[in-house]
Formats: structure tokens, C-alpha cells, sequence
């Protein structure tokens, strides 16, 4: 199977389909959207809008993303990634300033899967994955602990950073409830214990019933859904921000942070779910998938969206294995909008907290964060750090571009050190008999190997190499080089011009491929003259005898 084909897997599927299947995906789908609608519930809330768009994304953008997906079984909605970012958009540039960022996010997905970018993305190195990830999971903790505790915040009170969070937190801490936090504490013991009782029924499921029942019943003094939202039933309908210049430069950096975002967590869950079933998917189609959804989501009220690794892990263990079981999901999602979303009103707000805990907690991949800080080498330890610090601290989009920019500096660095120039060693066979077995070489040759590839961090090395008085003729032996730059290359040209001043001539030996391409493009195979590139050392050697004969 052609893993870059842009053609929707399901139109792949679909040829072979049968009724058991249909069966066993509707099932899936039934099941996958039941663990959906307290997580898009929560999810939206923490994103910092109503309850109802969190189903809106779970629908129309989980739809059009299964229905265009390169993936069997991916299922995509609102995910705890975009949580943080997408509540500080709409608390500084309002929804529609949200909605524009999503469909620019859009756009940017639909044009990196037309140009097939889609393999691209595994240049984003895996500590800078964990640390914004680790950085998201400690914001969505520090944001739901308002609701947990049951603090009473200030009309007015500013909360849009995550430490204007932490700082109103310690100010008003002293409006605690009690009985919030009881009901947060059962809660978050029902998500912890029930998955050993059973696996069918999700936890998040159970801890919101519970979590009514106690509210309802007792009638202690707790926020709800219904206390702080206005509950909306009704499908979405379409609707088009208000587009300006202005507006799109404005919403573009966010909107680039949506679109990398969505394609890093969505191809990463393509590549579990591939694990799972052994299969492939299409990258490149599924960016464009994603594009869709986006843009479809945020025309029908929806917020962000992208593939959901734990909801798709809970398909493929229900039996869904192509793209309908996804189109179910949305579909069953529907009927809950319509028929169960007023008795959301009910919800007790420290129960979505205590979901938000546990998706904060499996996503934090503290395990991951601490074997990398214990085993892996100081500069990535230092990208890791970086990039999860300013993710709590600042935002999403500082820590990408910060941690992006300290991993390109630190890996030319350690390309750098890993590129050397050596020059063979003379030894006389009479003062050293025992020495290594040796190529026999004129006092007028001298040889340099060079090792790893040749670019602006390593060219000045070049200028290293130097020469005797009684040297005709310097042989450079790059079978260790990979690749060659255009820094390099002037600085092999200025090398060169050096050579030539003094009447020396060079002459190379396993020039590889890129390098020699490199060479012959700039003309220097030419001005160097093309006999004197020789295909292995001693044929160089043989050369060089010849040309100081």
C-alpha cells in the first residue's frame, strides 16, 4: 500500500466492506462516543468555551476527518493539546479571532499535505514533543484547580496566562469549598479505581453520574455546568467570521501553532494506531483530512481539533477497523446533542476537573520526561527543559520556536564536533621499525582525511590544513564525507587559491556522491582539473608520484 497516495482510506476500504464489519464498527463507534462526550465536554470548558462547541468539533470535524482520513481507525476531536492555546486565543481575540485562527490552521494543513510534507514532521525532535506536552499537562492542571478547589474569583480577576492562574489561585484561596473538593476527590477516585473494575464502560462516564447524583441529592453548594454556561441544544449551524488584513495577520502565528500542533499529535496517533491493527497510513491525506475537519469545526462553531490517541486506542480495542466507526462516533454524538445535552447543565464542575486531571496526568509522560533527563545527552536535556519552561510559563508558540531554533543550534554544534580533519602521520620505517604497516609516500605528497559532513559549522577547519616548503602535491581523502555546502565549498576554493599561489597541486580521492555533485556544480572539479579527482587513495597516490615526476 502506497503510504503517500492522496486518497482517503476509506474510499479504500470501503470496496471489501461487509455487514460484519458495518457491525462491529457501528458497535465501536456506539462505544468511542460515549467516551467522547464527557472528554469534549470537559475539553471544551478548559478551552474556555461552552459545552456544546466541544461536541461541535467532536462532530463535524470527527467526521470529516474519518470520512477524508489516511487512517483506518484514527478518531479526531477536541483534544487536551489545544486546550491551554485555544482558551488564551478567545480570552485575548474573542471566538471569532479563535474561529479565524482554526480555518488559517486549516488552510496551512490542507497545502503541507498537498505538498506532501506529511514525513516532514518527524524533523521535530521527540524532546521538544515531550516537553510542550509535559508543559500542556502541568497548565491544564494548574487551570482546572480553580474548579476543583471551588475558588470564588473577583469579576474582573485577569486569568488568561497560567501564571495569572497560579497567582489568583494563592490570592483568593482563602473562598474555598469544602464540599467541592469532596466531590473532586470522589470523582477522581472513580476515574482511578474503575478501569480495574471494568473496561467497557469508561470512567469519565461514571464519575460524571456520580458526581450528579451527589450534587443533586444533597443539595451541597457546588458549581455546575449550568451555574457558569448557558447550554445549548441545537445543531450547528455555519457561520463565517468577519475577515480582515488585519484580522489575518493577527490570527496567522496562532494559526501556524494550531496547524503544527494538529499534524505532530495526529500523525504521532496515526503511527500508534498503525502499531495496533499492522497497517500503514497515509500521511499526507491525513494532514489534508485534518485541514478539512479544522475548517470545517470552526464554520459550525467548533473549536481545534485533531486525531485523539486515547479515543482511536478505544476503537481499535472495540473492534472499529476503517473509517466508519469514526463516521458512527460523530453520528451518535449527534443524537446526545439533541436529545441529553440540557441535562449537561448538571455536571458539577469539580467532576471536570477531575477528568481534566487524569487526561492531564496521561499525557504528562512524566516517565518519559524523566528517563530522558537522567539518560540523554545535556543539550537535549537542555532543549527538553527549555521548551516544557516556557510552554508553562509563556505559551505554546514560544516554546516551539525557542525549542526549534536551540535543537538546530545544538545539533549544527554536535554535527560540528563530529566532523574532523586529520593529516597522516610520517614515520621513518628505520627509527621505527615495529611501527604500522604504512603507504609508502613521497616528502613532496601530503595526505588529509577528512571526516563527517563538510558545512558552515565545520568549513572552518579547512583552513586548518596546512604545508611544507618541499609540498608539490596535497591529497584530501573525503570517503568520510557525506555531504558538502556552499560554505564549505568556498572555503575548498579558498584553499584552493592558496595551493595554486605557491604551486601546489590538490588532489582528491572518494569524493562521494552529494559532495562531487556539489563540487561539479560550482565548477571547482573543473579549475581543480577533473583528472585529479581519483576514485580511492592509492590510485591518488599513484597520482601524485606521477605529477611530481
Amino acid at each position: 500500500m502506497n503510504k503517500d497516495r492522496l486518497k482517503p482510506m476509506l474510499f479504500s476500504t470501503i470496496k471489501h466492506y461487509s455487514l460484519k464489519q458495518f457491525g462491529t464498527d457501528a458497535v465501536s463507534g456506539i462505544i468511542v462516543a460515549i467516551i467522547a462526550l464527557p472528554l469534549s465536554i470537559a475539553l471544551a470548558l478548559a478551552s474556555g468555551v461552552g459545552p456544546q462547541e466541544g461536541l461541535y468539533t467532536a462532530i463535524v470535524a470527527g467526521f470529516i476527518i474519518s470520512f477524508l482520513g489516511g487512517s483506518r481507525v484514527q478518531i479526531a476531536g477536541p483534544t487536551a493539546a489545544f486546550a491551554t492555546i485555544v482558551a488564551g486565543i478567545v480570552a485575548k481575540k474573542g471566538f471569532d479571532g479563535m474561529m479565524l485562527a482554526t480555518i488559517i490552521a486549516g488552510l496551512i494543513l490542507v497545502v503541507m499535505g498537498l505538498l506532501r510534507m506529511g514525513s516532514l514532521i518527524r524533523f521535530i525532535p521527540y524532546t521538544i514533543t515531550t516537553g510542550f506536552t509535559s508543559g500542556i499537562a502541568v497548565t491544564i492542571v494548574i487551570g482546572q484547580m480553580k474548579d476543583f478547589f471551588g475558588l470564588t474569583y473577583p469579576k474582573g480577576t485577569n486569568t488568561i496566562e497560567t501564571t495569572d492562574k497560579l497567582r489568583a489561585f494563592g490570592k483568593f484561596f482563602d473562598t474555598v469549598n469544602p464540599y467541592a473538593i469532596l466531590v473532586g476527590i470522589i470523582c477522581l477516585a472513580i476515574l482511578i479505581v474503575w478501569p480495574t473494575i471494568s473496561e467497557k464502560i469508561p470512567g469519565s462516564l461514571v464519575a460524571v453520574v456520580v458526581g450528579v447524583l451527589i450534587v443533586k441529592l444533597s443539595g451541597i453548594p457546588v458549581n455546575t455546568i449550568g451555574d457558569l454556561y448557558t447550554i445549548n441544544s441545537t445543531l450547528p449551524t455555519p457561520h463565517v467570521p468577519h475577515v480582515t488584513l488585519l484580522a489575518i495577520k493577527e490570527a496567522l502565528p496562532d494559526g501556524f501553532t494550531i496547524a503544527i500542533l494538529a499534524a505532530i499529535e495526529s500523525l504521532l496517533s496515526c503511527v500508534v494506531a498503525d502499531s495496533m491493527i499492522n497497517s500503514h497510513h497515509r500521511s499526507n491525506m491525513e494532514l489534508i483530512a485534518q485541514g478539512c475537519g479544522n475548517i470545517g469545526s470552526a464554520i459550525f462553531g467548533g473549536i481545534p481539533a485533531t486525531g485523539a490517541i486515547a479515543r482511536t486506542a478505544a476503537n481499535i480495542k472495540n473492534g472499529g477497523r476503517t473509517p466508519v466507526a469514526g463516521m458512527i462516533h460523530s453520528v451518535v454524538l449527534v443524537l446526545v446533542l439533541v436529545v441529553l445535552m440540557p441535562y449537561a447543565a448538571l455536571i458539577p464542575m469539580p467532576t471536570i476537573a477531575a477528568i481534566l486531571f487524569m487526561v492531564a496526568y496521561n499525557m504528562c509522560q512524566w516517565r518519559t520526561f524523566v528517563h530522558l533527563c537522567k539518560t540523554a545527552p545535556k543539550s537535549d536535556i537542555i532543549v527538553l527543559g527549555i521548551t516544557f519552561a516556557l510552554t508553562v510559563i509563556f505559551d505554546l508558540v514560544l516554546a516551539i520556536e525557542i525549542g526549534m531554533l536551540l535543537a538546530v543550534i545544538l545539533f549544527m554544534k554536535r554535527m560540528s564536533e563530529e566532523s574532523v580533519i586529520v593529516g597522516w602521520k610520517y614515520y621513518d620505517p628505520e627509527e621505527d621499525p615495529d611501527g604500522p604497516e604504512l603507504k609508502p609516500l613521497p616528502p613532496q605528497v601530503r595526505v588529509y582525511e577528512i571526516y563527517g559532513p563538510m558545512f558552515f559549522g565545520s568549513s572552518g577547519q579547512i583552513d586548518t590544513m596546512d604545508f611544507r616548503d618541499e609540498t608539490k602535491v596535497i591529497i584530501i581523502r573525503m570517503r568520510g564525507v557525506p555531504a558538502l555546502d556552499a560554505t564549505a565549498m568556498h572555503s575548498l576554493e579558498n584553499f584552493y587559491e592558496r595551493c595554486k599561489e605557491v604551486g601546489i597541486q590538490l588532489v582528491f580521492s572518494h569524493v562521494n556522491e552529494q559532495p562531487m555533485n556539489t563540487m561539479k556544480k560550482d565548477g571547482f572539479t573543473k579549475k581543480v582539473g577533473e583528472e585529479n579527482f581519483r576514485p580511492h587513495i592509492d590510485d591518488a597516490i599513484e597520482w601524485a608520484k606521477g605529477l611530481i615526476a
